[in-house]
């Protein structure tokens, strides 16, 4: 994940449907995450989806993507569309739990909107 500003992050979390981290015990920091957005009747995004490099490989991403589609299944209405973006390294996470790429009928678009500028 690329950095974030402060104010980003505070709006994000604040904004999120569901949100979940893990701590790593021995030393209380934060080593993974993922959240959810979304309209709370259809459409699910899950986004945010990140495991610090040194605790990789240890079921930390299946772990936090059960969670959250567990809670999807709970609180969301019946037959709720859930969606992400899959960089290469998290594909096989997310097919082992039943996500399918969908090109070429369905194409993932993206746009960074930059801040307009006043010159006055």
């Amino acid at each position: 994940m690329s950095p974030k500003t402060h104010q980003q992050a505070l709006a994000g979390i604040d904004g999120a449907w569901a949100a979940v981290h893990v701590i790593h015990a021995p030393t209380g920091e934060t080593v993974a995450m993922g959240r959810v957005i979304g309209d709370g009747g259809w459409y699910f995004h899950i986004i945010d989806m990140a495991v610090l490099p040194e605790h990789q490989r240890q079921g930390l991403g299946d772990t936090i993507l059960t969670w959250l589609l567990d809670r999807i299944r709970q609180d969301a209405p019946p037959d709720a569309f859930v969606s992400l973006m899959a960089d290469p390294p998290g594909r096989s996470l997310y097919e082992r739990h039943g996500f399918k790429d969908r090109s070429p009928r369905n194409v993932g678009m993206s746009r960074l909107l930059e801040r307009q500028v006043d010159d006055d």
